[in-house]
């Protein structure tokens, strides 16, 4: 009786690592299409848990009026849903709350 306890308890904790190794290693690369007719300056993606904006994913780069960037969303926080604000040369901003970056291969920005 003890060896089928230790043996299920074995079993369990190796399917508890399984899954939530698996929910970890979703893939959060999302690539970013700009389909407006303006050059996007800065991109800000964060996790809806928190109220700050990170920093801007772009950097020294912008993406260009039909341009495309693939961007590793990952945060470590383990969360699939984040809220993107573009950045526009006009000086127009973009917010669209609540999109799931495990679920999403392309995301488009559009007039």
């Amino acid at each position: 009786m003890r060896i089928q306890s230790i043996a299920a308890l074995t079993l369990a904790t190796a399917v508890f690592a399984l899954t939530n190794s698996s929910a970890m290693a979703l893939d959060r690369r999302v690539q970013i299409n700009n389909q407006t007719s303006f050059v996007i300056v800065e991109f800000y993606a964060s996790n809806t848990g928190t109220t700050n904006w990170e920093e801007d994913i772009l950097g020294s780069d912008v993406l260009a009026s039909g341009s495309s960037v693939v961007i590793n969303i990952d945060d470590g926080s383990g969360y699939c849903k984040f809220d993107f604000l573009a950045v526009f040369d006009d000086g127009d901003e973009l917010v669209l709350a609540d999109n799931n970056v495990c679920e999403l291969d392309e995301f488009n920005f559009t007039d």
